[in-house]
């Protein structure tokens, strides 16, 4: 058993209006000093097998087809053996 964490986030380039609508509660509130505010998604799930090339090849394949939005978001990932389980 695998547990994996996925993290996306928007491209650079690529508007984030969730982030500016963050950072403009953040002035509001008196922060002045942030800036350039993005928002992303953290992801924690399992992958119920013990080989590791599989877990890591389900876990590319889960985040590039469901989690991530290729044209918009890139993603990373972290990947451990989770003997709990």
């Amino acid at each position: 058993m695998y547990k994996a964490t996925v993290i996306v986030k928007r491209r650079p380039k690529i508007l984030d209006p969730q982030g500016k609508a963050v950072e403009h509660g953040a002035k509001l509130l008196g922060f002045d000093n942030v800036q350039k505010t993005r928002i992303g998604k953290y992801i924690e799930f399992e992958i119920n097998t013990d080989d590791h090339e599989l877990a890591e090849k389900e876990v590319k394949e889960y985040a590039e087809k469901l989690l991530s939005n290729p044209i918009m978001e890139d993603f990373e990932y972290k990947l451990e053996k989770n003997d709990e389980a």
